[in-house]
């Protein structure tokens, strides 16, 4: 249940953290977090289902910030969320993922805060972003990754994996090429799963957005098979989780929400401008912002009493009893089915079946040699008949580059075992094994 007076603390102190952490780097964006802190708070506090005391629990959701530039919105996220620091062998510390000391560390070198997220840096990043696009792109193979995985190890009363996959773009995202490519593939594929939340701020780095960017982004999207809704005011909770709502119960297609944001919220000389996208709001610019928003004038880095024990009292407990529940639902599944559940193990761990490399081909010295993509194609179908879990794609040129024919892929026979269309390699099993 929304409760504004607290709620809306958690949400400037999401704002004030990453306006601190870009001043005292003297770089940085503090923009978008100052205009997205309702559109992510809402998301974790009320939808997410994610234990940030284990955030490698495999059904987790997954968010995925494709605006990298934005960086400090998902530290301060994970900082004031309580997400623990997973090391090299996979294993969760009692250290806090980002500390405090991380954030008054930002962009600095060594540091777990760097201007964009990195994935092996910081764990609660599911993935580096930073290139326009790139998150978007790995959005759809976690959401494909998440199909998969339903598809080959869900079996009746055992729902394993269900697992959503949500993705702040913004302008600069759904510009690029890339995002278009899987945003189609994944329209095609009516990955329910996926839900995109477009920051429409209207600016970009040079300026107003209008200079370089006028198409009507719903109607493409709609053109690509996805349910499209809009948020009118980044700052309404209640419109924030009828949207969230919506996703949740239109699981057809993936969902697009374009939320109308103001950057640089509460800045008197610097909302809606490109001043407040790529640089600091300066000293006493963020005294005025911290007056307009009643906070402490002076007061740097400060997380008000309430903050933390909130955000324990929303995705800290919701997330903690779905995974207690997943967790024992996969004991019953081990029992029950022990080749699936060793076939996962595997998975996670980065271990390849027993006999992965029986009767593969060998090719014997020819002077008219082979092309490579037979001797490849030859190879990877006969891999394929080893290892369950080798996944690949080729964009409709299946007939020339020879990829795994789905009649050779043993034990994948599900619609999402292969996917065509777009070149899409591997991510089952890197986005279930990585750390």
């Amino acid at each position: 249940m929304i409760q504004p007076n607290i709620d809306q603390l958690c949400i400037n102190t999401i704002r004030t953290l990453s306006i601190d952490a870009v001043q005292q780097a003297n770089s940085g964006h503090p923009g978008a977090p100052m205009g997205l802190a309702p559109v992510v708070y809402s998301l974790w506090q009320y939808f997410l289902e994610y234990d940030p005391a284990d955030p490698l629990w495999h059904n987790r959701d997954r968010f995925v910030l494709s605006a990298g530039h934005a960086s400090m919105l998902l530290y301060s996220t994970l900082h004031l969320a309580g997400v623990r620091m997973v090391n090299a062998k996979g294993e969760v510390q009692k250290e806090l993922s980002v500390s405090m000391d991380e954030i008054k560390r930002f962009r600095q070198i060594g540091s777990r805060t760097p201007g964009h997220p990195e994935s092996h840096l910081t764990t609660g990043v599911e993935t580096t972003t930073g290139p326009l696009g790139q998150g978007c792109g790995n959005s759809v193979g976690m959401a494909i990754a998440g199909k998969w995985l339903a598809a080959n190890f869900n079996r009746p009363g055992f729902e394993l994996f269900d697992f959503r996959v949500f993705t702040v773009c913004g302008d600069g995202d759904v510009m690029e090429g890339v995002a278009g490519e899987v945003a189609s593939i994944a329209g095609h594929l009516k990955l329910g799963n996926l839900c995109w939340i477009y920051d429409h701020n209207r600016v970009t780095l040079d300026g107003p957005a209008s200079w370089s960017f006028s198409e009507d982004v719903m109607t493409r999207f709609i053109g690509y098979g996805w349910n499209v809704t809009r948020v009118a005011d980044a700052n309404d909770l209640l419109q924030l989780s009828r949207a969230y709502e919506y996703f949740l119960k239109h699981n057809d297609q993936p969902t697009l929400i374009v939320v109308d944001s103001h950057i640089g919220y509460g800045s008197p000389h610097k909302q809606d401008s490109y001043e407040a996208h790529g640089e600091p709001l300066g000293e006493a610019e963020v005294k005025l912002v911290k007056k307009f928003y009643d906070w402490p004038e002076d007061a740097k880095f400060l997380v008000p009493d309430g903050v933390y024990q909130r955000f324990q009292e929303g995705v800290g407990t919701r997330g903690a009893e779905a995974h207690a529940k997943w967790e024992a639902l996969f004991s019953d599944y081990a029992k029950k089915f022990p080749d699936l559940a060793d076939r996962l193990c595997r998975m996670q761990h980065r271990q390849l079946p027993d006999g992965w490399d029986k009767n593969l081909p060998t090719f014997a010295a020819d002077p008219k040699g082979i092309a490579t993509r037979e001797s490849s194609g030859k190879m990877l179908n006969a891999l394929a008949q080893n290892i369950p879990w080798l996944m690949g794609g080729s964009a409709d040129l299946a007939k020339s580059n020879r990829p795994i024919s789905r009649s050779k892929a043993r034990g994948n026979s599900s619609p999402m075992s292969l996917v065509a269309g777009t070149c899409i390699s591997a991510c089952v099993s890197t986005e279930w094994a990585r750390p």
